[in-house]
């Protein structure tokens, strides 16, 4: 038996939302899942059922119920359907296709004196003296000359 019980009592205007997700069909299925546990867990509804009921109904863990059912009751309804915003925006890419067209060439190019072919660390060393990237791993120009070939 969980140590937290968590009490789901939907608000007229919840119910209406969540059975609008359920019946229209258009949102994704992680969200429809989400609306389908919350309903199934409402206390006021006619058939009240247990979280083992539910996951068995909905073809997930009892641990996702009861996710659901605690980000209900913690974080509130429009915090629980939907997907959260992203807190950081994503990182640029360093290795545009500028970039990666400089590494193809280097390596096609004579290697430098004292060496009888390229090396990744090499290439990778060769493009920062150049100023093409402020850095880059060896394992970054290992990966452009995999998928380049």
């Amino acid at each position: 038996m969980p140590s937290v019980k968590y009490l789901i009592e939907l608000t007229d205007a919840d119910r209406k939302i969540l059975k609008d997700i359920v019946a229209k069909g258009s949102s994704s299925a992680k969200t429809i899942l989400r609306a389908n546990i919350l309903l199934a867990s409402d206390r006021n509804a006619k058939q009240r059922m247990t979280v083992a009921q539910i996951a068995d109904a909905y073809h997930t863990s009892p641990t996702t119920v009861q996710t659901v059912r605690a980000s209900y009751v913690n974080n509130g309804l429009e915090s629980t359907i939907y997907r959260k915003k992203r807190e950081t925006p994503p990182v640029p890419a360093k290795v545009t296709g500028d970039v990666e067209a400089h590494i193809v060439a280097l390596a096609c190019s004579e290697p430098p004196e004292g060496y009888e072919r390229w090396t990744v660390r090499l290439l990778a060393d060769k493009c920062v003296e150049l100023n093409y990237v402020d850095s880059l791993s060896h394992m970054t120009v290992s990966r452009v000359l995999v998928h380049s070939s």
